[in-house]
């Protein structure tokens, strides 16, 4: 997983501000009225509908929101939004998906594309690069007192996991996305507390900026992609993410 870190990407979610923060509540809103639209309000019976309950919880999402949301998704006058998924080339050529849930196709694709070729890059083809990244799961477990890392790490693969990492403030622990919250309960039941279980797309190789202007430009694509209410999630494959 050289490159890639779901902590990094939770911690930089925590530190935004409240208004970034509003901006993720409307998103996962978003995602969550295409759940009930396609599999009805109850979580028990739709797993989407779940996965994303447990994704906006993990975002800080209150419930009252979380309720308020699949009641309006379940309204007879609910906005109808479609997902879509962009992909396309950074500066030097990065990898970048972006996945989308709109109630404007044309506005979201004039604004994604506006972006790309704004910042250094340029939007490409549906499969472009979408064959450079595999689907997973990512599990994020703090290390924190009493953690026991060979004891986390077997009772993991155990369960499961395709493969376990660590550093200084967190585990990381990759599964099959169908084995994704069947290691997250296994971890659970064992009194580990989950800081994150969610699906994710893993580069296969990863491409490292070297010139200030390429890593400030696509510093700002990102930015300005995180910052549309249509966005609803980035994967790249920018080795230097953190500058």
């Amino acid at each position: 997983m050289s490159g890639h870190s779901k902590w990094n990407n939770i911690k930089n979610k925590k530190a935004k501000t409240d208004a970034q923060k509003a901006k993720i509540f409307t998103k996962i809103g978003k995602e969550i009225a295409i759940a009930v639209r396609e599999g009805g309000p109850d979580p028990s019976g739709n797993s989407k509908l779940r996965e994303l309950i447990v994704k906006a919880k993990a975002n800080n999402v209150p419930n009252d929101n979380i309720e308020r949301a699949i009641k309006k998704a379940s309204s007879a006058d609910a906005v109808e939004y479609e997902e879509i998924v962009y992909e396309g080339y950074g500066p030097s050529g990065v990898a970048v998906i972006v996945e989308a849930a709109t109630d404007s196709r044309n506005r979201t694709a004039s604004d994604v594309r506006h972006y790309f070729d704004k910042y250094g890059g340029n939007l490409g083809q549906s499969g472009c690069v979408s064959f450079m990244f595999e689907d997973k799961g990512v599990i994020v477990v703090l290390r924190e007192d009493g953690v026991d890392e060979d004891a986390l790490m077997e009772t993991a693969l155990e369960a499961g996991a395709a493969d376990f990492t660590a550093d200084e403030e967190a585990f990381e622990i990759l599964t099959e996305v169908s084995d994704l919250y069947a290691v997250r309960d296994a971890l659970a039941e064992a009194g580990y507390a989950i800081e994150s279980a969610e699906k994710d797309k893993i580069p296969s190789t990863y491409v490292t900026l070297t010139s200030e202007e390429d890593i400030k430009n696509m510093n700002l694509l990102i930015e300005h992609l995180e910052d549309s209410d249509d966005i609803s999630e980035i994967y790249h494959n920018w080795e230097n993410a953190d500058q």
